[in-house]
């Protein structure tokens, strides 16, 4: 026996041994999960700070560089980081991290260096990522040691920033102690490169749309100068001297003409007075003085990077204060008429940009020359013809639409040459259209205007015209012989005898023709031909006036929605990176923007949910009355969703639709057009983005791809809450099962105390028993003896007073052996209840049905009840959940304890009844309950309630309130252990004195207490 306890006491102990070792295996992988978190997040934070520079400084990469370099030093416990740019041959530093002054200033000064210097670079320069694990080893390059000696270094890795698919530049992190890097903080320092490759291609793309929003700019700003001063060039070329001066960043800038074998000072940006004066003083200047005449004389720009370098440059040079020059010819019809000069103080080539930039200036100031000449000829010809300056004057006051000048053409070329009609006309795709007529007849205006649209290829005069390129005229349509009968019909409905058209000509092909008639025959004059011509041309600077304008407001607008739309996605993600565990932010903000830039009345995420799209974000006034809708091809999201493609709908309503179930939330809700996107995930829907308008309005292309990429901005946020719920969630998960483990431990303890404690109240019980079967037994003989003596003293002579006094004795005697009886019993129902209460919990532990169990407990405590006092009578009633379902249990424990407890109701409403007469019912309810992961039993009774004071000590062992002999006190303590300690569930107990008394235990569906675990 005692040999078997060591082994089971050593068994115990290795037990125990294995499930600490297990504790803290899991402590140990919880911290390590807990420390890969914390870097994670601070990985991510970084991440987030250096995307939160890249949107704060989009013109310029440095800032994020040097956040960059702060970021790798602190992230991979760097001595020292630094970023570096590739230009040209040269690598020039662009961001550091300190380590000493004097280390910091030999930095510094070793760029920029050439690549060739550094074979290593070069090597990274080819995409290749670089590790020197000890910079003293003999394999490294001389330059590359001394290098590490300066800063103090003694590892270092190198990182190609990777610009589609070309190095732009590198990050290097250096390290105190040799040793090679590890493969997570290469990686982290690619997932930097990355960054700073997006940083650098920001800042080229911001740049390059703020240089060619500020050329826009200034075109339009000249267009304007241009505008404002049709007839004298001069302002417009210190506009362009002022402009071209500014953008290239320049020193000065001249503009110069060609005329008389000279060059002419036209305009200039001044400098100083004396430069200035010395300036104007070398001018004009004969072409055989002037070496940029030879420079650009072949019509292409040309540059003198330092003015020392050349002799006829230097003096002016000097005297003005710049050292390098930039040329631009000014070409008109393949002859330099002029030339744009622009100087720096520094010496350098001027970049390709800055080339083309004084190139446009230059050809801008061509087509100023071209439209003063062109507007000084037209005003010749307007002084001799006054009629023509109301058309100017028109042209002039409506630069975005053509049909007021076509208006005035028509009314001045009617005037002027004495017509009756004019009528203007358009050449659009292959056909002839009315632009513009004079009012006559009402017939003859009603045959004009069925005239048009007629094909170029018609026999009419205007489509021959505009056929041919060719003036064309009539000049009496009733005697000549090749004019179709049809056409003299035509020409007395419209009551005319003569007819001239001319054609509006653009590089050589008719846009369209003025054609003019008069009702007297006769040919048109050499002078009225000319102005026809005039106004033709007029007609034609008119439309390429409103076509250039219309261009340069058209590439406005797009560079300003460009500035719009990424303005918007940079909020997107602003929000993104500050919301990373709830994606509700995110989504809102996306339909917000996608509903204001889009121009929709509304927009909406919805995202799959089981069978369905569950709306969870709505911007705009058109109602969403419906929380889902099921995924299917007959709606426009649920067939984005299964399609995984865009569908544009342009009108629901209409009857020919393909969305049944779409048309009909249409005319539900009021909206006509529509647009969905689908939110793909790895090639697998996720959801959709949907956008709708009231009125037929269809989305353009640039929407549509808008739209697109705001479902991609959903798909990140979605995925990164995700990713970050996962980690909480296995976080969780290890914290569970952590706590499950300490909680087996305890439980395992628990038992194996209980155990110990029951062998040791089994034992005590055993050893009471027979003493107290012998004390029971003998008193209840003894007593019977006792009755059998007093039956033979009866029949005894003896004296009077000693007869009482044996009577008194035997009676004494009889009362105290019958309480000897009595209490003896007690004892005796006290060790069985005590063998009972230290039993484990007998028979098998497995899955029982709840609801059969608590209702084979009531009725066999409600016979049990009846058997005892066949009188009982008490209201049974059951409300049973279907749910309640099977429970892990030891099915005999749980029996003892709704035994105890119905038996406990029982004995309420039986004391209560005793109390109140006949008038009381009583009554005793069972129920069960699902709760998911644990089943609930409620009994309840309307006995007499349990006083405050008893409840607090009713599960304490041997504590109760019942008569002698009645109860022993054990019963609420036992149930009180099987349900807590041996099942893991609780049991709790409302009451109210005098009215009712409910005990609800809550039971563990699954216990981590199987029959393994037990002792």
């Amino acid at each position: 026996m005692t040999a078997l306890s060591h082994d089971i006491a050593a068994e115990l102990r290795r037990r125990i041994d294995e499930l600490e070792q297990q504790v803290r295996s899991g402590a140990a992988e919880n911290a390590r999960l807990q420390s890969e978190l914390a870097v994670a997040r601070d990985r991510q934070s970084a991440g987030a700070a250096i995307l939160r520079t890249i949107a704060a400084s989009p013109s310029d990469a440095r800032p994020v560089f040097e956040a960059i370099a702060s970021s790798s030093k602190r992230l991979l416990g760097a001595f020292s980081a630094s970023v570096l740019q590739f230009i040209g041959d040269e690598l020039h530093l662009v961001a550091f991290t300190p380590t000493s002054p004097e280390a910091d200033e030999g930095l510094k000064s070793s760029f920029p260096r050439q690549i060739a210097d550094f074979p290593t670079f070069a090597l990274v320069r080819d995409g290749k990522t670089v590790q020197i694990p000890d910079s003293e080893a003999d394999d490294v390059p001389q330059l590359n040691k001394e290098l590490a000696r300066l800063r103090g270094f003694r590892s270092v890795l190198f990182m190609p920033l990777m610009n589609r698919g070309t190095p732009v530049g590198m990050i290097s992190v250096t390290r105190a102690e040799p040793g090679a890097f590890a493969a997570d903080h290469v990686q982290l320092l690619q997932t930097f490169a990355d960054q700073a490759a997006i940083a650098i291609e920001n800042a080229r793309l911001f740049n390059e749309t703020r240089e060619a929003l500020e050329r826009q700019t200034t075109t339009a700003d000249i267009l304007k100068v241009m505008a404002s001063s049709p007839s004298d060039v001069q302002p417009v070329f210190e506009a362009i001297a002022a402009n071209a001066n500014r953008l290239i960043g320049g020193f000065s800038t001249a503009v110069l003409r060609y005329a008389g074998g000279a060059a002419h000072l036209a305009a200039f940006t001044p400098t100083d007075p004396a430069g200035d004066q010395a300036l104007q003083a070398a001018f004009p200047m004969p072409f055989a003085q002037f070496p940029p005449y030879q420079l650009v004389a072949d019509g292409t720009a040309a540059q003198l990077p330092d003015t020392e370098l050349e002799p006829a440059a230097r003096d002016i040079a000097r005297a003005r204060g710049y050292r390098s020059m930039l040329f631009a010819p000014l070409v008109s019809e393949g002859e330099v008429i002029g030339i744009i000069i622009t100087t720096r103080r520094a010496t350098g080539a001027f970049g390709e940009h800055q080339v083309r930039l004084l190139q446009t200036f230059a050809d801008q100031a061509v087509i100023a020359i071209k439209n003063v000449g062109l507007f000084n000829a037209t005003r010749e010809a307007l002084e001799r013809q006054t009629a023509t300056a109301e058309i100017l004057n028109v042209i002039a006051s409506s630069p975005t639409d053509v049909q007021p000048v076509f208006d005035a053409i028509a009314e001045s070329a009617k005037r002027l040459l004495g017509g009756q009609t004019s009528l203007v006309t358009r050449v659009v795709d292959d056909m002839l259209h009315l632009a513009a007529h004079t009012a006559g007849t009402e017939a003859g205006d009603r045959e004009i205007e069925n005239s048009f649209p007629t094909p170029l290829t018609s026999s009419g005069i205007h489509s021959r015209v505009a056929q041919s390129s060719t003036i064309a005229f009539r000049n009496d349509i009733e005697t000549e012989p090749d004019v179709s009968q049809a056409v003299k019909e035509m020409a007395r409905a419209r009551g005319y005898r003569s007819i001239i058209v001319v054609p509006m000509l653009r590089e050589g092909v008719a846009i369209g023709t003025i054609g003019v008639s008069r009702a007297e025959a006769g040919p048109f004059a050499d002078n009225q031909i000319a102005l026809l011509r005039t106004f033709a041309d007029q007609a034609v600077i008119a439309i390429e006036n409103t076509r250039l304008f219309n261009e340069v407001q058209a590439k406005t607008r797009d560079l300003q929605e460009a500035l719009t739309y990424q303005t918007g996605s940079a909020n997107i993600l602003k929000v993104i990176a500050s919301s990373p565990t709830d994606v509700g932010p995110a989504l809102k903000a996306i339909v917000d923007s996608a509903c204001e830039l889009c121009d929709a009345y509304d927009a909406a995420v919805a995202l799959k949910d089981g069978d369905d799209l569950r709306f969870s974000a709505h911007h705009g006034p058109i109602p969403i009355p419906l929380e889902k809708w099921p995924i299917n091809r007959n709606w426009t999201a649920g067939r984005a969703f299964v399609d995984q493609t865009p569908v544009h709908v342009a009108d629901l309503r209409d009857e020919q639709t393909d969305f049944p179930e779409g048309r009909e939330l249409a005319l539900q809700m009021g909206h006509r057009t529509i647009l969905s996107v689908p939110l793909l995930r790895e090639n697998e829907s996720i959801g959709a983005i949907v956008l709708r308008r009231n009125e037929v309005h269809p989305f353009t292309d640039k929407q549509i791809a808008l739209l697109q990429t705001f479902a991609d901005q959903a798909v990140i946020a979605i995925g990164n809450v995700r990713l970050f719920e996962q980690v909480q969630a296995r976080t969780r998960e290890l914290a569970r099962s952590l706590d499950d483990l300490r909680a087996a431990q305890d439980r395992l303890i628990q038992t194996e105390k209980l155990a110990s404690l029951g062998q040791l109240t089994a034992g005590i019980a055993h050893e009471i028993k027979n003493p107290l079967n012998f004390v029971n037994n003998f008193a209840a003989l003894s007593a019977e003896l006792t009755g059998e003596l007093s039956d033979l003293l009866a029949s005894a002579s003896l004296a009077d007073s000693v007869r009482d006094e044996v009577d008194e004795l035997s009676g004494l005697l009889k009362g105290n052996l019958q309480k000897i009886v009595q209490h003896g019993k007690r004892a005796d129902s006290i060790v069985k209840n005590m063998l009972l209460h230290s039993r484990e919990g007998g028979g098998e532990h497995r899955p029982t049905d709840v609801n059969a169990l608590v209702e084979e407990s009531l009725n066999l405590a409600y016979h049990g009840a009846r058997a005892e006092k066949p009188r009982f009578n008490v209201t049974l009633r059951c409300d049973l959940d279907p749910d309640a379902g099977t429970a892990e249990v030891f099915p005999q424990e749980i029996t003892r304890v709704l035994l105890n407890l119905i038996s406990n109701g029982f004995y309420a409403v039986a004391k209560r009844g005793s109390e109140n007469g006949a008038g009381f019912e009583p009554e005793l309810s069972a129920s069960t309950l699902s709760r998911g992961e644990y089943v609930e039993i409620r009994i309840r009774d309307n006995g007499v309630g349990i006083p405050p004071e008893v409840k607090e000590k009713m599960f304490n062992p041997f504590f109760t309130t019942k008569p002698a002999g009645e109860g022993t006190g054990l019963g609420l303590s036992m149930s009180h252990d099987i349900i807590v300690k041996q099942h893991g569930g609780t049991i709790n107990v409302e009451t109210e004195p005098g009215a009712f008394t409910e005990f609800t235990i809550l039971l563990p569906r699954r216990s981590n207490f199987s029959d393994s675990n037990r002792g």
